[in-house]
C-alpha cells in the first residue's frame, strides 16, 4: 500500500461514519457498517495495528467525521523552553487532546498543570497546523495541532503519572530523542522564534 490507501480508507470511513449517523434505510445501514469495517482492515494492513484497536480509535465516533484537536504549550523562561520527559523515555512540548468540555486555551493550561505543576496562562496562538503534513504522515485520522505560547505563573513540578520529569533547554540543546509525533525539532524551533516576534502573525500550514 502507498500513502493514498490510507486517504482512501480515511474517505470511506468518513463516509461510513455519516452514513451511519443520517441514514435511515436498514439495508443501506447495512452497507455503511461494512464500508466502516473495510476502511479499519485497509489501516490495519497498513499500519500493522489490529483491527479491533483501529476500529476503537479511528472509528468510534457518530456523525460528521472531523479532525481532532492536539494542544501545545510553548513556555519559554530565560531563552530556554519547556519540555517534558514522557513515561517512553522521550520529551515533547507539554500538551494533549482537547477536552470537549474545555476551550483550546483552558485545555492547555489544564494540561501543562498535569503535566509539569506548573500554573500558566496562555497568551498567544502561534500556529494551527496539520498532524498529517508536519508530524506523522500515515494515520487514520486527522489532527489539527494548536501551539500557543504560554506565560509561567507559578509552581514546581510535581510527579504524575505522564512524565517523569521536565527540562528547560536552549534551541542548540535541544534532546535527540524527541517524541515527533507531538512536536518535532521545527515545531519547537518555530515556537523559538515566535517567542522573539510577538507580534509575528499566527501560522496556518
Amino acid at each position: 500500500m502507498n500513502d493514498k490507501w490510507i486517504d482512501y480508507a480515511i474517505r470511506i470511513q468518513s463516509i461510513a461514519q455519516a452514513g451511519l449517523q443520517y441514514g435511515k434505510d436498514k439495508f443501506d445501514i447495512e452497507r455503511y457498517e461494512e464500508l466502516r469495517k473495510i476502511s479499519a482492515e485497509m489501516i490495519s494492513a497498513k499500519t500493522d495495528i489490529p483491527v479491533n484497536k483501529v476500529l476503537d480509535l479511528f472509528c468510534n465516533e457518530k456523525g460528521y467525521q472531523t479532525p481532532k484537536i492536539d494542544t501545545r504549550a510553548a513556555i519559554i523562561v530565560d531563552d530556554k523552553i519547556l519540555l517534558v520527559h514522557e513515561n517512553n523515555g522521550t520529551w515533547s512540548l507539554p500538551g494533549g487532546w482537547c477536552d470537549v468540555d474545555q476551550s483550546v486555551a483552558s485545555n492547555i493550561e489544564k494540561e501543562v498543570k498535569e503535566e509539569t505543576g506548573f500554573t500558566v496562562n496562555a497568551e498567544k496562538l502561534i500556529a494551527v497546523q496539520d498532524w498529517r503534513k508536519q508530524n506523522v504522515k500515515n494515520y487514520a485520522y486527522g489532527v489539527a495541532k494548536f501551539f500557543i505560547m504560554c506565560r509561567y505563573v507559578s509552581g514546581e513540578f510535581e510527579e504524575n503519572i505522564e512524565t517523569t520529569e521536565i527540562g528547560f533547554f536552549d534551541i542548540d540543546s535541544l534532546p535527540d530523542n524527541l517524541a515527533t509525533d507531538k512536536s518535532t525539532r521545527e515545531q519547537i524551533r518555530m515556537c523559538f522564534e515566535s517567542s522573539k516576534t510577538p507580534d509575528s502573525p499566527t501560522i496556518f500550514e
